[in-house]
């Protein structure tokens, strides 16, 4: 049964505690994986898609026909459905896309700053225990908004050697350039060294295990990564008035993710919290997935109980959630006391499956308390900026003496020599 917990009663990092650094044993099977990626590149992708996902890969890349294939047996509702779903995603990232700037009010001087995509991308997207469309949509489609040339995918394969033709189309409609059936660090290990098929990239997104997030963490510097994603969090702020129906269903909607995903409701409501208590019980038996939400709401779900709507609120801001469900009379009074949070959904009828799926913002969120300082997937990621100068003869001479002096404050003579000699007869 889920823990209820008073929140005057607990301390700040009592709240909600999220390690997520790998254990020993994890780090060093990353690290002998990622070498033996570099050195044997393919044939190593191969022997993993054996050992790890029992398929046995002749061509690591999707052909055109494979991924025809996927379209002629999907069902055209679920077609629609993903490319409607794209749509909104594209429209709403559109909005993201940051404009160069040029300023030239002073005599002789131009300053400007120049936003770059970066040339190659690669997406992780995970297998296992489901397939998820929604996140190829999720980190394809904000790459080929930033204008993105080149994306390649990685997932695994199934035992019968083949992508799981969700997965297909989705990527297909999104715009991937490549595929590839690889997954795990291994993936990761070839995205950033690159092997005789696979071609290094600049960028690495997309969520994974934590053998996957370790090797994202081991390969940052060699290529840039989006984040190092922990297992799903779902936060629900609601006040008395709400159907605790409803609350026990979308705390399960992530609670059934993950064992380790961690459901979350702060309410300044005891009837509230008892209700949802109560209602947990009754929905968990009739999941599918019954025995992950079991786990995730025993090991790892809470309900905080609050004294008022204020401190609920502080209570969310100290956890910063990934998602958070704002649940209350008037949402969009209490949304600028809102301060980490990675997507924010509003009112009683915004189940986080929304957002998840179609809306439009990105899915890709920071976790284990990380959007206290970062920002969920978007065009930014995929772009890089590049400031610039230009200054002529005269509009440097009007400043050299000031430029001299600071960098001999600073002992370093010879860049002050690099400004004055210009002057020098």
């Amino acid at each position: 049964m889920i823990k209820l917990y008073n929140f005057d009663e607990l301390k700040p990092e009592e709240i909600l505690n999220r390690d997520i650094r790998a254990e020993k044993n994890v780090e060093d099977v990353v690290d002998a994986i990622i070498a033996d990626v570099r050195a044997r590149g393919d044939d190593a992708l191969k022997d993993y898609a054996l050992k790890f996902d029992g398929a046995t890969i002749e061509n690591l890349q999707v052909t055109q026909a494979e991924i025809d294939e996927a379209f002629a047996g999907m069902d055209p509702y679920f077609l629609e459905t993903l490319r409607q779903a794209a749509e909104n995603i594209e429209q709403f990232h559109r909005q993201q896309v940051h404009k160069n700037f040029v300023m030239n009010d002073r005599p002789g001087i131009v300053l400007g700053q120049k936003y770059t995509p970066i040339e190659k991308a690669g997406v992780y997207v995970p297998g296992g225990t489901a397939a998820y469309p929604s996140t190829v949509l999720m980190d394809v489609i904000p790459a080929k908004v930033a204008g993105v040339s080149e994306i390649v995918m990685t997932t695994p394969a199934g035992k019968d050697g083949k992508v799981n033709p969700v997965i297909l189309a989705a990527a297909a409609t999104a715009g991937v350039t490549k595929i590839f059936k690889t997954g795990g660090a291994q993936a990761v290990a070839a995205l950033a060294y690159g092997t005789q098929s696979i071609p290094a990239v600049d960028k690495i997104v997309g969520p994974g295990n934590i053998y996957v997030a370790t090797a994202k963490r081991k390969v940052f510097g060699k290529v840039g990564i989006d984040m190092i994603a922990g297992p799903s969090e779902i936060l629900v702020l609601a006040d008395g008035s709400c159907d605790p129906a409803w609350v026990a269903a979308d705390l399960l909607s992530q609670a059934e993710h993950d064992r380790l995903a961690s459901p979350v409701l702060v309410t300044d409501s005891a009837d509230l919290a008892k209700a949802v208590q109560a209602e947990l019980e009754v929905q968990i038996p009739q999941l599918p997935r019954a025995a992950i939400a079991r786990a995730s709401v025993d090991d790892n779900g809470k309900i905080i109980l609050c004294t008022d709507l204020h401190k609920a609120i502080e209570a969310c801001n100290i956890i910063a959630p990934e998602h958070l469900e704002v649940c209350v009379e008037d949402p969009f009074g209490v949304l600028n006391e809102i301060r980490n949070a990675g997507s924010v959904f509003l009112g009683r009828n915004v189940p986080e499956a929304l957002g998840d799926y179609f809306a439009g913002p990105n899915h890709t969120l920071p976790t284990s308390g990380t959007a206290r300082f970062s920002s969920p997937l978007g065009v930014d990621d995929f772009v890089k900026k590049s400031s610039f100068i230009y200054y002529t003869r005269d509009a440097l001479e009007a400043v050299a003496p000031r430029i001299a002096d600071f960098a001999e404050r600073e002992g370093l003579h010879a860049h002050a020599r690099s400004v004055t000699i210009r002057y020098e007869k």
